[in-house]
């Protein structure tokens, strides 16, 4: 009895042994696994198999995690990886402050059948510069900078700066989840151009330039866009460039915000505060070409990697620049992963790309014999095409409510349409036609006008062919192109009175708006990179008056869904009298969808006043005045008017009903029904 109790005991003893035993080794193995898996993680920037396979396909739209430089560690020390891409290259190695710029001090392992390089460097810290140095296969030695690095160094510096872009903090979760559900055909977009270098300068910075920071140029820009009214900013030059004259269309770093107004931290603050004032944020973007800088893409590795190799397909003779080759698959990848990681990493609304005819025509900007046609005799750019598509579909298709701009001066067709239906994919298209035609007006005397009025027309006839933003852009206010205001024609008073009368053709015309900095109160310079706008204006009566009425314009545009939600219905335009040259006086209707805002517009393109006025219209109703463009308030001579007009029975421009009203020179009259 006695000995069956103490084997009792000692079996319970050895089974609690055991599974303490049993408990150690699990919690060992665990601990284990939990190290294995800590170092699988940590070990997992590196460039595997996979990753080789679908850059070489084209469809790693995450390289950009990989390639570059980035903090990690390995066999327990910390350090940063670097990747890069050069198959033409005879050796490759990684020069920066954590070595001396020593070019044989940490050369760099290639990887088949990619081509490849990485390594590893003990003690590089974020926040060191750094470049690639490249042997070629004929013996020269390049110092490139890295195609993927995410921050550089301030020009006149070339190198690049490691950074760690992985904590980045955002609290715009309310935006980004409303972007989700964001139907831009049918909401108001009115965008404001901005080049951040020039829309102010700093009083007393450090900078010499007077360069804001992206976190003060936040907060300054955010408060004058709501208070004026628009819905969206352009930002013109963010990817790294080294010429300020560039206005940032010559990129040499395609992953790294400019470091002329900070670091990519502050970046994302920037961003990140826009959207929290309900702001959206699009970026100019520029798969066209690329310099021709020493340390920038240009024959990366001795060969040409990024661009094409026929010269009379890589290089635009009118630009000096190159073109990327849009037959290479890691090329693509380059952009394709580059867009997606402007749109998904820095959380932007939208990219404005640029110079998308002289990406799709092989012929653009050259003469007979400089340029080679495609397999079929043509003129067209097939790799390019498949480039849009696949870019458009992958952006749009991972954004729902992004937006994929295309700067198109050309008619090619469907440049927003479907890919599925053979469209290159876009959301939208700036409208070059409507902007050539309307400038081409606006700039003549009064009195030709009469001979000239089907270019204010004329652009109705394919308003509906693409999703249009009408354009009043840099690139129509720089170069002895004049202002906008100095492009009118007339005195001074004559001068403000066709820009007010133009600014509301704008707004009562289908499409987006866009128009560039400066433009809203009258800037009288032409915009120069080098020169904060001339804010001083605002002094002055007129100044201050344009801004008032262009504020004006941009409110009603948002408050009203008849200037937006149908643009790209016919439905939602009507003329009223598309034909009166003789008085240079268009009037027309826009409908909203439901038919519930309706807003009537009678502008007057000439300095003869109509006191004799009638308009016809389509209902018998009132008809409340919601924009005098006479008004005092905005630089006009009339000082009260009535607001309310009934519509009586008498026939006028083809409509049963119409009404009287005293319609000033250049007048400008908006009435909602």
């Amino acid at each position: 009895m006695a000995e069956r109790k103490v084997r009792k005991a000692a079996g319970k003893t050895a089974a609690n042994t055991t599974k303490r035993t049993a408990t150690k080794t699990t919690a060992k193995t665990a601990a284990k696994r939990t190290t294995r898996t800590k170092a699988a993680a940590k070990e997992d920037f590196r460039i595997g198999e996979l990753d080789q396979y679908l850059f070489s396909m084209g469809t790693h739209y995450d390289i950009y995690k990989k390639m570059g430089a980035h903090e990690a560690v390995m066999n327990g020390k910390k350090g940063v990886y670097f990747a890069v891409w050069a198959p033409n290259a005879a050796t490759v190695s990684v020069i920066g402050e954590f070595n001396g710029w020593r070019e044989e001090a940490n050369p760099m392992t290639r990887l088949e059948p990619s081509g490849i390089y990485e390594g590893f460097v003990v003690g590089a810290k974020v926040g060191m510069l750094y470049k690639f140095f490249i042997k070629t296969k004929d013996g020269r030695g390049l110092y490139k900078a890295d195609p993927f690095a995410n921050y550089a160094e301030q020009r006149p510096g070339t190198a690049s700066r490691i950074t760690d872009i992985t904590k980045l903090r955002w609290s715009d979760a309310a935006w980004m989840e409303a972007r989700k559900q964001r139907d831009n055909d049918s909401l108001p977009v009115s965008i404001y151009e901005v080049h951040p270098g020039s829309w102010k300068k700093h009083p007393h910075g450090e900078d010499e330039d007077g360069f804001y920071n992206y976190r003060e140029f936040a907060k300054s820009l955010a408060e004058y866009v709501k208070e004026m009214g628009y819905t969206h900013v352009e930002l013109m030059g963010i990817a790294e460039h080294p010429f300020d004259g560039s206005w940032g269309y010559q990129v040499t770093g395609y992953y790294a915000p400019t470091s002329r107004y900070g670091t990519p931290e502050d970046f994302a603050y920037m961003v990140n505060y826009l959207h929290k004032q309900k702001i959206g944020v699009i970026l100019d973007w520029v798969p066209a070409h690329f310099p021709r800088d020493a340390h920038g893409l240009e024959e990366f590795d001795g060969g040409c990697v990024y661009e094409y190799a026929d010269p009379k397909k890589g290089e635009h003779p009118e630009w000096g620049t190159k073109v990327f080759d849009f037959g290479k698959s890691e090329v693509k990848n380059f952009l394709i992963a580059n867009a997606l990681y402007w749109v998904e990493h820095f959380h932007i609304d939208g990219l404005r790309v640029d110079a998308v005819a002289s990406i799709l025509y092989l012929d653009y900007g050259r003469e007979n014999g400089q340029w080679t046609p495609n397999i079929y005799g043509g003129n067209k750019n097939l790799e390019a095409i498949e480039f849009f598509k696949h870019l458009n579909s992958v952006v749009l298709g991972r954004n729902h409510g992004a937006m994929m701009i295309a700067e198109e001066s050309t008619a090619w067709p469907k440049v927003t349409g479907k890919p599925e239906e053979d469209g290159l994919g876009f959301s939208h298209k700036w409208n070059m036609g409507w902007m050539n035609d309307f400038l081409e007006y606006m700039k003549l005397d009064p009195y030709f006008r009469k001979w000239n009025h089907n270019k204010m027309t004329f652009s109705m006839t394919y308003a509906y062919a693409e999703k249009y933003i009408l354009v009043l852009s840099h690139d129509e206010v720089v170069h002895l192109k004049c202002s906008m205001i100095n492009k009118m024609p007339g005195l001074y008073d004559d001068k403000f009175a066709n820009l007010r009368a133009g600014y509301a053709y704008m707004l009562g015309h289908p499409g987006k708006k866009l128009l560039f900095m400066g433009q809203e109160f009258a800037q009288l310079q032409e915009w120069s990179e080098a020169r904060e706008l001339d804010w001083y204006l605002l002094a002055e009566d007129k100044h201050q008056q344009m801004q008032n009425y262009v504020k004006a314009l941009l409110h009603l545009y948002k408050k009203t869904p008849a200037l937006y939600d149908a643009d790209q219905d016919p439905c939602g335009f009507e003329w009223i009298n598309a034909d009166d040259a003789d008085r240079s006086i268009f009037s027309f209707v826009r409908h909203s969808k439901d038919g519930k805002s309706n807003l009537l517009f009678v502008i007057n393109f000439t300095p003869v006043a109509r006191p004799d006025y009638r308009v016809g219209v389509p209902k018998r109703k009132q008809y409340r005045l919601v924009l005098d463009g006479d008004a005092a308030e905005f630089g006009g001579n009339t000082t009260e008017r009535p607001v309310v007009y009934k519509a009586v029975k008498s026939e006028c421009d083809g409509r049963e009903y119409s009404f009287a009203y005293d319609l000033p020179a250049y007048g400008i009259a908006i009435f909602k029904f």
